[in-house]
């Protein structure tokens, strides 16, 4: 019976552990097609902003000028970013460095003091002090206790050698790294004049295709036509990423749908342009929000979501878009930098660009919009505090 027991007991044992064998091939299994997935489409999205870039070059002169401008500064003004970036670690570093070299030559101060005390003391007994002890008319018990004490101050002068000896190899260790960190410093540094020079050159040259391209548009119905061309391939663009991204699913604490009026807007300014007015001519509406902000100021993520789209469009210049899942999507243009890459997730709150002017904003800006499948919706009825004028 107890046999019977056992037996029973070693199958049900068996059969759980096949089944959590199972359940863990099948999450892996399930991981790498969804990994297969997300690589297929980033190598869609990729193609189709190569696609984009071409059919830009193709159609209009003066936009390929101006997204290759544009794109030259936004490459200059990132690593310059990244060259500041890394020089505040370093000083950082040094200044680190600095604190403790000083604590150690505290140390070493004050373990020197006490061993040249000891050493005093040990001088003026004299060199045989123990012998002379010995040799004494102490009794043995305090002969023993006075042993002991000489025992134990020896002991003491020995760490205290070790502790300046230790001391001294930290010192030439924390200066040995102080060198390298100034090193690197001064390398930075040159770095940074170097990127300074390039962020300087390629604006130049953009503020020349943007005058240029100003000068181009005669009257009202030329700039019209050049927003409604600029619309038609922003709805185009939405439309095939939606379908892209239909088949990678996206995870967050709560559905997008269920956020409104409690987001907050990627970025504080005053509202230069707003959702449903006329932009020129009393034709062409905006289809979201223009946030006027300083230049260089962090965009903010409205709601964790999956990059769909990171590059050059003309009429919003350095475009960013990111899928909330549900048929929801927030784009953010004319951007000076844009800091993640297609496919990428992000959290609500994190940094994803930069605010700027590219694309022929006429001072820096974020244009804002959500999306829901594909149609530009109010983006104050997401926002949980209005915006300035």
């Amino acid at each position: 019976m107890q046999g019977g027991k056992s037996s029973s007991w070693r199958r049900a044992v068996l059969t759980l552990a096949g089944a959590a064998m199972a359940c863990s091939l099948a999450s892996a299994q399930d991981q790498r097609k969804s990994e297969a997935a997300l690589n297929t489409v980033r190598k869609n999205i990729k193609e189709l902003e190569t696609r984009l870039t071409r059919d830009t070059a193709k159609r209009d002169e003066g936009a390929k000028a101006l997204r290759a401008a544009e794109v030259e500064n936004a490459d200059a003004a990132r690593k310059l970013a990244d060259v500041r970036a890394k020089l505040s670690d370093q000083r950082a570093a040094r200044r680190s460095l600095g604190e403790q070299t000083e604590r150690a030559n505290q140390r070493l101060s004050a373990e020197r003091a006490a061993l040249g005390s000891q050493v005093r003391l040990s001088y003026i007994t004299g060199r045989s002090e123990v012998f002379k002890l010995v040799l004494s008319q102490e009794s043995p018990a305090t002969l023993g206790r006075m042993l002991v004490y000489y025992d134990y101050l020896n002991r003491a002068r020995s760490a205290r050698i070790a502790a300046v000896s230790g001391d001294l190899t930290r010192l030439s260790a924390l200066n040995a790294d102080t060198e390298r960190v100034e090193a690197g410093l001064k390398e930075l540094e040159a770095a940074q004049v170097t990127q300074v020079a390039a962020l300087a050159q390629s604006r130049d040259a953009r503020q020349s295709v943007v005058t240029r391209l100003d000068s181009s548009i005669k009257d009202d119905s030329a700039a019209v036509a050049k927003l409604r061309g600029e619309e038609k391939r922003l709805q185009d663009l939405v439309e095939q990423l939606r379908q892209l991204m239909a088949g990678l699913p996206v995870e967050g604490d709560q559905p997008f749908a269920t956020l409104k009026g409690k987001l907050a807007w990627p970025v504080q300014g005053r509202l230069a342009g707003d959702y449903g007015q006329p932009r020129v001519g009393s034709v062409v509406k905006w289809n979201g929000v223009l946030l006027e902000a300083p230049s260089g100021a962090a965009v903010r993520a409205v709601y964790h979501g999956r990059v769909a789209f990171a590059d050059w469009l003309p009429g919003l210049g350095l475009l960013l878009i990111i899928d909330h899942g549900g048929g929801y999507m927030s784009l953010y243009g004319h951007n000076a930098a844009l800091l993640k890459e297609s496919g990428d997730w992000v959290q609500p709150g994190e940094t994803i660009a930069q605010v700027g002017d590219t694309g022929g904003a006429p001072r820096p800006a974020l244009y804002f919009e959500i999306r829901f499948k594909g149609e530009p919706v109010n983006p104050h009825t997401w926002i949980t505090r209005p915006i300035g004028r």
